[in-house]
């Protein structure tokens, strides 16, 4: 059994308050959960308005396989909000 955690580090430049980045966020935790059968919170950052920390994480039989999934979880999210720049993901296999 291999766990994966995916941590994606994220710029939302047009958001003036923590309400609109809750706003933002909380939809994209959705679909990621929908979408992937994973589970998605934010992490870390919460006092910042235009920077949020998602983490993300999958259970499989192999870590190459967990791997190969969060990797398609990265290029979903660039494809399906473009707005919300990723400064920076880490894939790491427990």
């Amino acid at each position: 059994m291999a766990v994966g955690l995916l941590t994606l580090h994220i710029a939302i430049p047009d958001c003036r308050s923590l309400k609109q980045k809750r706003s933002r966020i909380q939809p994209v935790l959705a679909r990621l959960h929908r979408e992937f059968n994973l589970a998605a919170a934010e992490m870390n950052l919460q006092d910042i308005h235009q920077e949020a920390e998602i983490q993300c994480t999958a259970l499989s039989t192999s870590s190459r396989e967990v791997q190969a999934y969060l990797q398609h979880v990265v290029d979903f999210f660039a494809e399906t909000w473009p707005d919300e720049e990723i400064l920076q993901y880490r894939i790491e296999c427990l």
